[in-house]
């Protein structure tokens, strides 16, 4: 939040056009720096929403599409669970570079701010990990990502706190909530990265058709 001053901890946060978050990216993602920084700052992010998501989804062979899959550490995650049906999306293909080989079934450039070239109802779930936040993606993704799950299908998310209300997630999360687009099943503050004294609110949701 904007008095915890996570601007100063982490710079990214202070940048506000998608090209100005492209070239940040880009630029974090040599020598791999991006995935050096998020063990150093105990970026729990990916493991949280993984362990959130298994206790709620039994199928292991879904189809998930990781919507801001960054490096694929959601992937790697969702891994030790016996998921293995993965499909990775990033602004940055510059981090996309850096997925391991064979962790994804594919991985696209994309911008999650526009319309998603993805059929209606084509995924089982939707994991979107560490992009709802400063200058990132927007709480219209939200309908895109019910839009491309199925029926009964999963959606599981984390927003930073400081841009929930800034940005309009909270009047987003009541609209689909009293719209009966999707059904609430965990929604949270979770730790996110707690070393930079930075928390994210951590939800999952079943789709409603």
């Amino acid at each position: 939040m904007a008095q915890k001053d996570v601007g100063n901890k982490i710079p990214i946060y202070k940048l506000k056009t998608t090209d100005e978050v492209m070239k940040y990216y880009d630029d974090w993602g040599i020598e791999n720096k991006y995935d050096k920084d998020m063990e150093d700052w105990n970026y729990t992010g990916p493991k949280e929403t993984s362990k959130i998501f298994a206790k709620h989804a039994g199928n292991k062979s879904i189809n998930i599409f990781d919507a801001g899959c960054g490096t694929g550490l959601v992937g790697v995650e969702l891994t030790k669970y016996g998921f293995i049906n993965f499909y990775g999306a990033d602004l940055s293909q510059k981090l996309l570079n850096l997925v391991p080989n064979g962790l994804y079934k594919s991985l696209d450039k994309i911008d999650l701010n526009k319309p998603i070239n993805i059929k209606n109802n084509t995924y089982d779930a939707v994991m979107c990990v560490g992009t709802f936040t400063f200058g990132h993606v927007k709480p219209k993704a939200l309908d895109e990502f019910i839009r491309i799950t199925k029926n009964n299908g999963l959606i599981c998310f984390t927003i930073n706190e400081g841009i929930y209300e800034e940005y309009g997630f909270d009047k987003k999360i009541d609209q689909l909530n009293n719209d009966k687009f999707w059904k609430e099943i965990e929604f949270f503050k979770s730790d996110y990265i707690a070393s930079k004294d930075v928390n994210a609110w951590l939800g999952l949701y079943k789709v409603v058709k």
